[in-house]
C-alpha cells in the first residue's frame, strides 16, 4: 500500500517567523496552513489577501491608472571630451 502525497509546496525567499531561515516554509494547499520544516512553526495563512498586503505604488489600483509620460534620452559619447551647451 502506497503511502498518500502531500500536497505541500515551498515557498521561494519566505522567511519563517519564528527563527528567521530563510526558505523552509512550506504550504499545505489542502488545508492552506503553513509551517516551517527548520523549527515546526505553523500557523493558517490569511484567507483575507487585501488585509494582510501592505499598499504599495503596485499593489494600489490608482497607480495602475497612470501613464508615465515619454522623456528624451540622449546618448552621449564617452571618448569625445566636447561640452555640449
Amino acid at each position: 500500500m502506497s503511502t498518500p502525497v502531500q500536497n505541500r509546496r515551498f515557498i521561494a525567499g519566505a522567511v519563517c517567523p519564528r527563527c528567521s531561515a530563510m526558505d523552509t516554509i512550506v504550504v499545505d494547499r489542502d488545508s492552506d496552513l503553513r509551517e516551517c520544516v527548520e523549527c515546526g512553526f505553523s500557523d493558517p495563512r490569511p484567507k483575507d489577501k487585501l488585509a494582510t498586503e501592505p499598499a504599495t505604488r503596485v499593489s494600489r489600483p490608482a497607480a495602475r491608472r497612470v501613464e508615465t509620460p515619454a522623456a528624451v534620452v540622449r546618448i552621449l559619447d564617452p571618448s569625445s571630451n566636447k561640452v555640449q551647451e
